[in-house]
């Protein structure tokens, strides 16, 4: 029993006879009668008799008649649905990221993105490069954006820009020279990241900086988020580094830097699944995002500087009345 066989037989049915059931599909008569009469022979029973120069169905093919129209409708349902999802009128973009991409692609990346398709819903999820190539590797996530290095079995890696990261400090004096990985090792540092450590790929390219300079680099303070840190270092408790894309939007005036004296980046790339076909909904929010951070990368060429120097905190004014 085909698809094909059902439309026919209920065209039959509308319309009295094979030739004119034959004239609305636009089709030979005999093709259309060849394929009810193997309907009837698979299931055993006759669909119509004549009568007249008519035909009306059989108890059987009224019987059949209310299955093949759901089928049909489901059939149709289900075509409409995948078109819906094809012309970007349905369906989900489901996308993962690190923690701080949010201060990379921003909340007017959703808000374009829907602006342009609301029916499609959005769903952003992933707190580390490594939790996002995780889910994205277990069909969890169609795509996501990352920062490399990354462990890439059986995934697609597509580098889109990178960041300079930046030794950050409120005391002037360590901000005289570029920093190396060696005073690195020495430093008060601030390091973000704490729960993936060195599953985070900043941390990881930090560890074979130093593994190579012959040195070991321990944080005196390990906290969670970027913002936190450089919070930290404006209080005076240490020194901590940052991509320029995050002191752009974070760093208060208190705080300066300066680059390495070999420049380090991180590398974001958008990655998905090996030979997987992404769906249209995260196709297209994927597009939106690489425009984004073509844009991006055009700002942080010159903003903010690579050097900067600390501002000494305002004096606090001297609020007492005086008699």
């Amino acid at each position: 029993m085909t698809l094909q066989q059902l439309q026919y037989v209920l065209a039959a049915i509308e319309h009295g006879s094979f030739s004119a059931a034959a004239e609305s599909l636009h089709l030979a008569q005999p093709s259309l009668s060849e394929q009810v009469r193997r309907l009837e022979a698979e299931l055993g029973v006759t669909l119509f008799q004549r009568v007249g120069r008519g035909l009306v169905p059989t108890e059987a093919g009224r019987a059949l008649r209310p299955h093949a129209e759901t089928a049909l409708a489901a059939v149709e349902s289900a075509r409409m649905s995948v078109g819906a999802v094809r012309e970007l009128r349905a369906g989900t973009a489901a996308f993962g990221t690190f923690g701080t991409a949010r201060m990379y692609l921003g909340t007017d990346l959703v808000d374009d993105f829907r602006r342009s398709h609301p029916e499609v819903r959005v769903r952003i999820v992933g707190q580390n490069s490594s939790e996002t190539v995780a889910a994205i590797r277990d069909g969890e996530l169609e795509a996501g954006l990352v920062v490399l290095p990354v462990d890439d079995r059986g995934l697609e890696i597509h580098p889109a820009m990178r960041d300079e990261i930046l030794y950050v400090s409120g005391d002037a004096g360590r901000l005289r020279h570029a920093m190396t990985v060696q005073r690195l090792a020495d430093a008060p540092l601030i390091l973000s990241e704490a729960s993936w450590g060195t599953e985070d790929p900043t941390r990881r390219q930090l560890r074979e900086l130093a593994q190579r300079a012959g040195v070991t680099i321990e944080p005196q303070i390990d906290v969670e988020d970027v913002e936190v840190a450089l919070e930290l270092a404006a209080r005076g408790l240490g020194d901590t580094i940052a991509p320029r894309g995050m002191l752009r939007r974070l760093a208060p005036r208190s705080l300066g830097w300066v680059p390495f004296a070999e420049p380090i980046y991180e590398t974001f790339a958008f990655t998905w699944r090996r030979g997987a076909q992404l769906s249209p909904a995260t196709r297209e929010f994927l597009t939106f995002a690489e425009r984004r951070l073509d844009a991006l990368a055009d700002v942080l060429r010159t903003q903010p500087p690579r050097r900067r120097a600390p501002r000494p905190a305002p004096a606090a004014r001297d609020t007492r009345v005086r008699g």
